[in-house]
């Protein structure tokens, strides 16, 4: 079974098993930049999440610290390794989960593990008892020898996840682990992320653009966007640094902008405006909202929509980036590898 540590430390006080310096990837000469300059550290220990739309340049860091790809500029150690100057090193020390399903479908589950395996140079003696073990992990056991063509899209994905531990890693890459997977798949697929952090105290580093699985699952999150890391912290630190309760006002008028006058009320911290909605950061919101429907009304305009919302990854993301994640931003190519991802998952 996956070797366990001897103790546990805690994620706030233990050491960096990832350290990335101002790591950059352009493409075509220098003309596309999929990751600008960044700059991070992942403990041992902890779950640690990249949020940001499909695009963002998630998948692109994975490749770099996976020594897929070369960056080309910056820095970055994992396990104790250069990514450049030791490439063999960094993959015998870490698992990857991939996007994509990788898994061939004409042989069966049992030996596409065995195959990975013998891709890291593992022993049979070694590699056969440990599939045995990882199938029964991920609840596969009763179908291993069935062709991975049979498999579920949420079979196929614990096959994956399999695949990536059976080299024994002290730190695995999650690239979309529940892409394309029905809400039942996907809690299910949590539930393995959570047993490999608590029972095998293993290192996770998963990107997502499910607000809901980067707030479930990870200790910490890097909100990438447009190849920058716009912010790190835990989720309820992403959520504190809101400041307050958001108050979202639409009005029918466009003009006037009475952004000002809210902004002088008691209780408002910050007031923007787009396209005829006012977003208003507030101390309380209960108190709050009545006195700006009062402001609003005076200076005769029509409330068409008001909404209170508690502090949330959704709002933080809009805070620091200043657009919601919507997933109509993924471009052209990424959308055809979700598709095709999507469609496997469910034939």
């Amino acid at each position: 079974m996956i070797s366990q540590q001897e103790s546990v430390l805690l994620p706030s006080l233990s050491k960096p098993i990832i350290v990335v310096d101002k790591l950059s990837k352009t493409f075509s000469n220098g003309k596309i930049i999929a990751v600008d300059n960044i700059s991070f550290e992942v403990r041992e220990g902890e779950i640690f999440g990249f949020l940001g739309p499909n695009g963002a340049g998630k998948t692109t860091t994975i490749n770099m610290l996976t020594t897929i790809l070369r960056p080309s500029s910056g820095n970055a150690q994992v396990c104790g390794q250069d990514v450049h100057k030791h490439a063999d090193e960094v993959r015998r020390s870490v698992g990857v989960v991939p996007q994509e399903y990788t898994a061939d479908e004409d042989m069966t589950g049992h030996d596409n593990i065995l195959l990975c395996a013998d891709l890291y140079g593992l022993p049979r003696s070694d590699s056969k008892p440990h599939a045995d073990e990882l199938l029964r992990l991920v609840e596969l056991h009763d179908a291993a020898n069935r062709k991975v063509n049979t498999y579920s899209g949420g079979m196929r994905r614990r096959l994956e996840l399999a695949c990536g531990l059976i080299n024994y890693p002290k730190l695995l890459f999650l690239d979309e682990p529940t892409l394309g997977l029905d809400v039942q798949t996907r809690a299910a697929v949590w539930k393995y992320i959570r047993m490999l952090k608590e029972q095998y105290h293993m290192t996770l580093f998963l990107t997502t653009h499910y607000m809901e699985e980067a707030d479930s699952l990870c200790d910490r999150i890097a909100i990438i966007d447009h190849g920058h890391i716009v912010k790190i912290g835990s989720p309820e630190e992403l959520k504190a640094s809101i400041g307050g309760d958001v108050i979202t006002v639409t009005v029918r008028e466009r003009e006037p902008d009475i952004s000002s006058n809210i902004a002088r009320l008691d209780l408002v911290r910050d007031v923007k405006q787009t396209d005829g909605a006012y977003r208003v950061k507030v101390k309380l919101g209960e108190e709050a909202a009545p006195r700006i429907m009062d402001l609003i009304r005076s200076k005769g305009l029509h409330v068409t929509k008001i909404a209170l919302t508690k502090p949330t990854l959704d709002e933080a993301y809009l805070e620091f980036t200043g657009r919601e994640l919507r997933e109509e931003e993924i471009d052209r190519m990424q959308m055809f590898s979700q598709r095709l991802t999507m469609r496997r998952a469910r034939s």
